[in-house]
């Protein structure tokens, strides 16, 4: 299915193949020979979404650009089966196993493998050939690689990030913060209750 979001309408090169069950919505730019597989989601959500060519978005993995955040995937680049790019910059030839996750204002180089359920945190710059580990974690600039039992050196990486006011404006010490996120976050949801599919 293909919305336009916010005025915008995908661009879907003419060999590029979408599966009728996977969604594209808004300022989003499929390249040549791209395939985009069932239950994919590529949303753009204020910010654009460019595909280069070549690249393989395998089932209900999910592309979502912000306002504050676009998303560029280099040539010859293969999103796996459930994960996920939010505004971030993946290199060509790059690989995201089944399950992982690069946040906000990442920058993935080129022919990186961030395997199964690896995460690139928020801002983390990877260069290039780099490979995060199954379940490990990447952050900071330069990337620091992390077994997830290495819980307290991840977590003191974690106010430095401040997700919720980098990506939804709220202050981490707001008393009522998830009140304040959900609220806001909802109401730039709604903005999709004018999609049109085309």
């Amino acid at each position: 299915m293909i919305y336009e979001h916010l005025g915008a309408r995908p661009r879907i090169h003419d060999t590029a193949v979408v599966a009728p069950t996977a969604v594209i919505s808004g300022d989003v730019e499929i390249g040549p020979n791209c395939q985009v597989l069932h239950g994919a989601v590529i949303t753009a959500e204020g910010g654009p979404i460019v595909l280069g060519e070549h690249v393989i978005v395998m089932e209900n993995a999910l592309i979502r650009a912000t306002a504050a955040d676009a998303v560029h995937i280099g040539r010859n680049s293969v999103l796996g089966t459930l994960s996920s790019v939010a505004g971030a910059d993946v290199g060509e030839e790059s690989f995201l196993a089944s399950g992982a996750r690069v946040f906000n204002g990442a920058r993935v180089g080129a022919r990186c493998e961030i395997r199964v359920n690896a995460i690139v945190h928020r801002h983390c710059v990877l260069p290039d050939d780099t490979v995060v580990p199954i379940g490990w974690v990447a952050v900071g600039n330069p990337a620091q690689l992390l077994s997830p039992d290495r819980h307290e050196e991840i977590a003191a990486a974690q106010p430095e990030l401040d997700f919720p006011g980098y990506v939804f404006g709220v202050d981490r010490d707001t008393p009522d913060l998830m009140v304040q996120l959900t609220e806001r976050y909802a109401r730039s949801l709604a903005r999709h209750a004018d999609d049109r599919e085309v």
